[in-house]
């Protein structure tokens, strides 16, 4: 939802100051509790007890259906009485790839701009920090409201946690010459963006009826959620909504467009062969179809919509460059990876066998004149599953891993605020592998280090030992801590240097030991940060 008229700004604030003082003043802390917020009142259901009141499934933005799909956010639709948050809101419309996601939540709409707020607060004049999750999933697929996120135990550390839907696939993402054209901005394709935008502008306007400050929002994300961080901190329409930044696993400054946001023309390009596909003679034409048909041709002819375009107007350059120039968002960032980012993509996507190239061969048709540098960094092994293994490593530098390199570096080199570093080391014990889970795969795999950030081990029936407590706790301290003064350092935690560049600097290693540790692979990223940026020019 992009800003709407000052006045009706100003009012929907006061009347949410004013009913949340009411609603949180009690002392009672319990259920039924109504709050004002924008478009009417809220009550949560939650036990007087608890100490986490939970708000699930309040709009933030209308209903994205009709003439409003592929359009802006608008101000969401108001109701009568007091609405119970009971039910969290429908996920987006999305495909089952990656399996039961949000196992709790079987709705899926395309009404879908829905938020989800734990807080611990007892009064409006808590003024407590506020940390605003966006989540992951290839910006094709995830919710708000999945498990990995319930955030009752971080929001026990004295912060206010919220949780966010956005759209998704072809729905939040498909740019198109006629939604330029038609957009008032000559923009198009950013519409997931848009939506999280709207959401953290929610944030300002509502979050003090929860007890929380709108002047210490962190957004914080994984995977896409990360790419999207990275993207907001570049955005102007961005700019003042949030105060400090985490991105886990991710970050969109990839200068080519297989990693990182396309070209506005290039995602134009991808959109109208998509029209065509579904045989629609225009954006009109398509909007009148239903939802579940334009999300089954997404799933058989998938283009790639997730890391949105440099449109000029949500993402005005890319942000390779943007944090080159230091024109980015000046806030504190942290920033992190874990061990094997490249298993689970390489295991999904990666097919080998007698007839098919062999390591070496793979290597030298995609790197060509660079490929003995790549094989000096990633050496072949003397079995195929060794050089499977190196392979995954290579995939997931590649696609995850230098994306969040070149985002750290950058920033520290050009912000005047702090940045720091993490590399996760710990695989959950007891987690299946590949082939029996699809969420999961062989090392410290893409995602597994929610389960600590979250302090939710209970979600999973795992032989957890006291490492994994002890590092959920510690983690969800620093990333709470973070949130309360852009720095992760506490009373009893390790000590965490912030992040200097150049190959000075230390990083902060998550595992069954944690400390400082001093930069590694430094000589791999070096060489994507040339292969890159030389491939960018071509």
């Amino acid at each position: 939802m992009l800003p709407i008229t000052c006045a009706i700004a100003c009012l929907c604030w006061a009347g949410v100051v004013a009913v949340g003082l009411m609603g949180l003043s009690t002392g009672s802390h319990g259920a039924e509790e109504a709050l004002r917020v924008e478009g009417g009142q809220i009550a949560d259901v939650t036990p007087a007890n608890s100490g986490v009141r939970l708000f699930r499934g309040i709009p933030y933005a209308a209903p994205p259906v009709g003439e409003l799909r592929w359009r802006k956010p608008e101000p969401v639709n108001a109701w009568d009485g007091i609405r119970k948050t009971l039910e969290w809101g429908p996920r987006c419309m999305q495909s089952s790839r990656l399996g039961d996601i949000d196992p709790l939540n079987k709705r899926m709409d395309e009404d879908c701009l829905y938020l989800n707020v734990w807080t611990p607060a007892r009064s409006p004049t808590d003024k407590l920090p506020v940390m605003v999750w966006i989540h992951g999933g290839s910006n094709n697929v995830g919710a708000g409201s999945q498990p990995d996120y319930d955030g009752g135990n971080l929001a026990k550390k004295n912060v206010v946690v919220v949780t966010i839907n956005y759209r998704l696939d072809v729905f939040g993402f498909l740019a198109h010459p006629e939604l330029t054209r038609e957009s008032g901005t000559n923009s198009s394709g950013n519409y997931g963006l848009l939506d999280q935008i709207a959401a953290l502008q929610w944030v300002q306007k509502n979050i003090a009826a929860f007890g929380g400050d709108p002047n210490l929002v962190t957004v914080f994300g994984e995977s896409a959620g990360a790419f999207d961080i990275s993207l907001l901190m570049t955005s102007p329409l961005a700019k003042g909504l949030f105060a400090r930044a985490i991105g886990e696993s991710g970050g969109a400054l990839t200068p080519i467009p297989a990693f990182g946001p396309k070209p506005l023309r290039i995602g134009e390009e991808d959109g109208a062969k998509f029209v065509q596909t579904l045989g629609a003679n225009s954006i009109t034409e398509l909007r009148g179809k239903p939802a579940q048909e334009i999300l089954q041709v997404a799933i058989k002819a998938p283009i790639t919509y997730g890391f949105g375009v440099v449109d000029g107007y949500v993402v005005p350059d890319h942000p390779a460059k943007v944090f080159a120039q230091g024109k980015q968002h000046d806030v504190p960032l942290l920033v992190g990876w874990n061990v094997d980012e490249g298993t689970l993509f390489a295991a999904r996507l990666v097919k080998w066998g007698p007839d098919l190239p062999s390591y070496v061969d793979r290597i030298r048709a995609q790197f060509k004149d660079q490929a003995d540098a790549v094989l000096q960094l990633y050496p072949p092994g003397t079995s195929l599953e060794q050089d499977k293994a190196t392979f995954a490593a290579l995939f997931g530098d590649e696609i995850i891993s230098y994306g969040g390199w070149a985002w750290a570096e950058r920033a520290a080199s050009t912000a005047t605020q702090p940045t720091y570093r993490y590399y996760f080391a710990r695989r959950p014990p007891g987690a299946p592998e590949l082939s029996v889970n699809p969420l999961t795969a062989p090392g410290v795999y893409h995602s597994a280090e929610l389960y600590y950030v979250w302090n939710n081990l209970q979600i999973r029936d795992w032989p957890w030992v006291a490492e994994d407590r002890r590092l959920a706790e510690t983690m969800t301290s620093y990333w709470a801590n973070f949130a309360k003064s852009g720095n992760p350092n506490g009373t009893g935690l390790p000590q965490w240097p912030a992040y200097k560049p150049g190959g000075a600097g230390q990083v902060m290693e998550l595992g069954a030991e944690i400390g400082a540790r001093g930069e590694s692979h430094r000589d791999r990223y070096e060489f994507f940060d040339r292969y890159y940026r030389n491939a960018a020019a071509q």
